[in-house]
C-alpha cells in the first residue's frame, strides 16, 4: 500500500476527484462534491510542484475536503432565501382557512373531506356528511377543522 501511495500522480487525483463527482450524484446531500473538488485541487497542486511527497498530498486534500466542505455549507446555508412555493413539501399547510364540504360525517372527532383530487383525513367535531368545515391547523397528514359558522 505504501509502494502505491508513493507512485501518486496528479491525474490519480482527478480519476479520484471523478469518482466523488459521480458518488455526489447517486447520494443524498452536497458532501462528496467537496471530496471531489479538494481531489481536482489537489491533482492541480501536484501537477504544478510534482515533487510533494504523498504524506504532504493527503494533508493538503484533508484540509482542502474540510476547508472547501465548511466554506460550501455556509455559502448553501446563507442563500436559502424565500422560496415561490412556501408550501410545496407541506401540502396540507396550503389548505389553512380553506371550506370545504365533508363527504363522511365526522364521528368520533374522525371524518374525511374530499380536497381537490384527493381524500383527506379531518378530526374535528362530530357532524354529519355535507356540513361545510373550515381547515384551522394540519396535524401531520390530518386536517383539523371546525364546523363553519360555530
Amino acid at each position: 500500500m505504501i509502494d502505491y501511495l508513493q507512485q501518486l500522480e496528479y491525474w490519480h487525483w482527478w480519476l479520484l476527484g471523478v469518482v466523488l463527482l459521480i458518488v455526489e450524484v447517486f447520494s443524498p446531500g452536497v458532501y462528496f462534491m467537496w471530496l471531489g473538488l479538494a481531489a481536482g485541487l489537489t491533482g492541480v497542486v501536484l501537477l504544478a510542484q510534482p515533487d510533494i511527497d504523498w504524506q504532504a498530498q493527503l494533508i493538503l486534500f484533508g484540509v482542502a475536503g474540510v476547508g472547501l466542505a465548511v466554506t460550501g455549507h455556509r455559502l448553501l446555508a446563507r442563500s436559502g432565501g424565500e422560496s415561490d412555493e412556501p408550501h410545496l413539501n407541506r401540502r396540507g399547510e396550503q389548505y389553512l382557512g380553506r371550506v370545504f364540504t365533508l363527504d363522511e360525517p365526522i364521528v368520533n372527532r374522525q371524518g374525511k373531506v374530499r380536497v381537490d383530487d384527493s381524500t383527506w383525513k379531518v378530526r374535528g367535531d362530530d357532524c354529519p356528511a355535507g356540513s361545510r368545515v373550515r381547515v384551522t391547523a394540519v396535524d401531520g397528514v390530518v386536517l383539523l377543522v371546525q364546523v363553519e359558522g360555530q
